[in-house]
């Protein structure tokens, strides 16, 4: 192996440097007392749903379990044609701290997840509002950890990373590959640190904010035409002055988005563009080379093997394909095991960039002309607007 082939080689040991950023766990939300009610205001806990009969009693269920009171669930019922409605108002039956709302027809404009989100708050009577997704499970301090939190940072928004829950073989050699690029993009620190819209994001996972905040913010209705709504009212906060803290929260929530393969592309497809360029709305010069970043990021980590694959072919043997697929190998069974996935799908790598890379194009593609989502589609005109 020459000197030159070493040093190709050693490229793909600069991933390791980010490494440590991954996989740090700063700040946490654990590290804020519990706050268990006692004479506190009422929170309303509002989580929007269309079609999620799944997931919506698994949801109701860990948010009863919390140990925070006064408590009220509101589900917003958004015109879902499974047994969402029917799953809900039985448990509703069984805790009147639940409450079920018929959504209206998505007006003109919205988007279906905030004008959910904006319905829920209309009917809600809590003081501390949390906007969480129906595909989460709480555990029972994690409202109590985040009012504490709310009410000791001073910040406008609080959101939080859950773990990601990926069980099939798809979400395993896919997801890691979003959220190394989200990990290292929207690190909390970094979140947290910001002085500039570009830096900002909020997880619509879990988003907690006062009813006075919210309202002065201008509430959905200011997000409604932003697919990403979570990363637009984290913009809108910063826009007005306000504070977003971001935390981990692994331990105190998770979450599955996506349970097949189709869900996925799906789902990614309708946020990956779309939200890159949203983040990048200040940015014009840069937002035009989002779709490029996608490509190069792909390139970099397909080389290797194509690499071992062509020396191979050619009857070459090449130590330094070896040893750059190898780092290659080792980075993402490191970052798997991070995300509670066996290390030997980092074995797998490539086929997960393949399925980053196809999302990525398909997302840029469609979200130009139009954004598909859970049995609608949306032209250009609601994006425009402001999920």
């Amino acid at each position: 192996m020459t000197a030159v082939d070493l040093l190709l080689a050693a490229l793909w040991l600069g991933p390791f440097f980010l490494l440590r950023r991954l996989h740090d766990r700063s700040p946490s939300l654990a590290d804020f007392p519990v706050d268990h009610g006692d004479g506190a205001p009422t929170v309303s806990v509002i989580i929007p749903a269309r079609n999620e009969e799944a997931t919506i009693r698994t949801v109701l269920e860990s948010v009863l379990a919390s140990r925070y009171s006064p408590l009220e669930i509101i589900v917003v019922d958004d015109c879902s044609t499974d047994g969402t409605a029917r799953l809900v108002e039985a448990v509703a039956g069984a805790d009147p701290r639940v409450r079920l709302v018929a959504g209206a027809d998505l007006p003109s404009g919205w988007y279906g997840k905030p004008w959910a989100c904006h319905q829920g708050y209309q009917a809600a009577s809590g003081s501390i509002l949390l906007f969480t997704d129906a595909d989460t499970k709480h555990r029972p301090n994690v409202i109590g950890h985040a009012v504490s939190a709310l009410n000791t940072v001073g910040a406008e928004l609080v959101t939080v990373a859950p773990h990601q829950v990926c069980q099939s073989f798809w979400e395993r050699v896919i997801m890691p590959q979003v959220w190394a690029l989200l990990g290292v993009r929207f690190h909390p620190r970094t979140v947290n640190a910001a002085s500039s819209s570009r830096s900002m994001i909020a997880n619509g996972q879990f988003i907690m904010m006062t009813r006075e905040g919210y309202e002065r913010l201008g509430t959905h209705q200011r997000v409604k035409g932003a697919v990403a709504e979570d990363l637009a009212l984290a913009q809108a906060v910063r826009d007005d002055g306000g504070r977003v803290f971001f935390a981990f929260a692994t331990d105190l929530i998770e979450t599955r988005m996506y349970r097949s393969l189709g869900q996925l592309i799906e789902g990614w497809s309708k946020n990956l563009y779309l939200g890159g360029r949203q983040s990048l709305r200040d940015h014009p010069v840069l937002a035009v080379f989002l779709p490029l970043s996608f490509l190069l990021v792909g390139a970099f980590w397909l080389a290797p093997p194509l690499w071992l694959a062509t020396s191979a072919v050619l009857g070459q043997a090449s130590p330094a394909a070896a040893l750059a697929t190898g780092l290659a190998v080792v980075f993402w069974s490191w970052l798997s095991h991070g995300m509670r996935i066996p290390r030997w799908y980092g074995l797998l790598y490539p086929v997960g960039v393949f399925g980053l890379m196809y999302i990525a194009a398909r997302s840029t593609i469609r979200g130009s002309r139009r954004v598909e989502w859970r049995g609608r589609t949306y032209g250009t005109s609601a994006r425009h607007g402001g999920k």
